[in-house]
């Protein structure tokens, strides 16, 4: 037998098997266990790593979202959306009232949606409707105008009602201080012989008052009362 042959079979085993030292074999085993626990723990702290930079990110902006810092900020821009839509009110009520021709025989009527305008109501001039137009259309911050304003029919009848209602509610001397501006606040509709009463007044007393003194007046097929009263008085 060939020493060399002997040396090699004793001390060093075939590559790839580890018939020659099993105890070889365990240690293997033992170190590759090692390897994929500490593999296995690098890849969870990472992890982790990554998981709690994510809620260190989060934790401020839901903060944010529900600190009392952020809830006046919407309460502000509410109040601030609030306050555009009363402004602009307030200028299309201003340049309907100013418009020449506008009289107590006219109801005009608005309704404000965002940046447009809704026209309604009655007017005894066709050039009052397209006035009315025209001047909400010059608003600036007025984008689109939707004219659904009437205009009452032509009628010698008619216009004998309106003279005589006028009369009658502005000559009493309960009701004659709402004539002394530039458009009385009590206006007289009227269409084919119905009356229909538009506008405010102080209180109910002045309400009833004006129905009653329409009522007397002759020739007048029905009353309608659609005064607003905006006093405190009842």
């Amino acid at each position: 037998m060939s020493p060399a042959v002997l040396v090699g079979s004793m001390l060093t085993p075939p590559l790839g098997t580890g018939a020659g030292n099993p105890g070889l074999l365990h240690l293997e085993s033992n170190w590759l266990k090692k390897v994929r626990t500490f593999v296995q723990e690098e890849i969870m702290r990472k992890e982790l790593r990554s998981l709690f930079v994510i809620l260190l990110l989060a934790i401020p902006m839901l903060a944010l979202a529900n600190s009392p810092a952020a809830q006046p900020q919407e309460e502000k821009k509410q109040r601030s959306e609030a306050n555009y839509r009363e402004k602009l009110a307030k200028e299309v009520r201003h340049q309907l009232v100013m418009l020449p021709w506008y009289s107590a025989f006219d109801n005009l009527a608005y309704q404000v949606e965002g940046d447009k305008v809704i026209l309604s109501g009655q007017v005894t001039r066709p050039t009052l409707k397209s006035d009315a137009e025209a001047a909400v259309k010059s608003i600036e911050a007025v984008s689109s105008v939707v004219n659904n304003i009437e205009v009452l029919p032509l009628s010698p009848m008619d216009d004998q009602i309106r003279r005589a209602v006028y009369r009658a509610i502005y000559g009493d001397p309960g009701l004659s201080r709402y004539s002394i501006q530039a458009v009385p606040s009590i206006h007289i509709i009227v269409k084919n012989g119905n009356v229909t009463l538009e506008g405010v007044v102080d209180n109910e007393a002045d309400k009833n008052l004006a129905y009653l003194r329409t009522s007397a007046v002759p020739n007048i097929f029905s009353v309608k009362n659609n005064l607003v009263v905006v006093g405190n008085g009842k």
